[in-house]
């Protein structure tokens, strides 16, 4: 995709007055077994779709795979200028079923959506707002992260469920920025502790 130039003019306008309109995605589902709430697909979509539709911008969000694995692209499609502003999501099945790829897309939909259109759950807390907190990592950057952890992960034959059993979340992609740090550096002890030239 095109950024920062005439071929995104007209959608970064209509994209910026949309923002104006929107709203929070609100933490309305609830994960029983870790006692925490989410924002869901639904409610991000909620936040952002009307704002979106009301600008002329329509959103799809089709799946693909390339050199890097497969994927869900969220695009922006400007319906007077056809302009269009994109980005991918990569697809990490824990599961190698049908209801593990869904829950992969769903994750990734949801990212990217709330990516795009620049909202962000609520706070847990009023004063959360208040604090500073560090820079996000972006989706590509995210993307790199990750696939260190898989990496490391496959070399010192740490499973996902421990992983995630450790960060008390359902799956990777809900590990949060940090904990995403944390867990490269936690498996990279792990693989230097290991003789040379062997693997797990």
């Amino acid at each position: 995709m095109f950024w920062g130039n005439d071929m995104t003019k007209n959608i970064a306008s209509a994209l910026a007055k949309a923002q104006m309109n929107m709203g929070t995605a609100l933490k309305q589902s609830s994960n029983p077994h870790f006692k925490s709430k989410y924002a869901d697909l639904s409610s991000v979509m909620d936040a952002c779709l009307p704002a979106l539709n009301e600008a002329g911008i329509a959103v799809i969000q089709p799946t693909g795979e390339d050199d890097h694995g497969r994927f869900v692209e969220t695009i922006l499609i400007h319906g007077e200028s056809g302009e269009q502003l994109g980005c991918r999501v990569p697809l990490i099945v824990q599961k190698n079923d049908m209801q593990g790829y869904g829950s992969a897309v769903t994750y990734a939909r949801r990212y990217g959506l709330m990516t795009m259109a620049g909202i962000a759950p609520e706070d847990d807390d009023g004063n959360a707002a208040a604090k500073s907190a560090p820079k996000a990592m972006d989706v590509e950057e995210r993307r790199k992260k990750m696939d260190v952890l898989l990496g490391l992960m496959k070399k010192t034959n740490t499973q996902a469920d421990g992983v995630c059993k450790h960060f008390r979340v359902e799956t990777l992609h809900d590990l949060t920025d940090e904990q995403l740090e944390k867990a490269i550096s936690m498996v990279s002890v792990k693989a230097q502790k290991m003789p040379e030239g062997t693997v797990e």
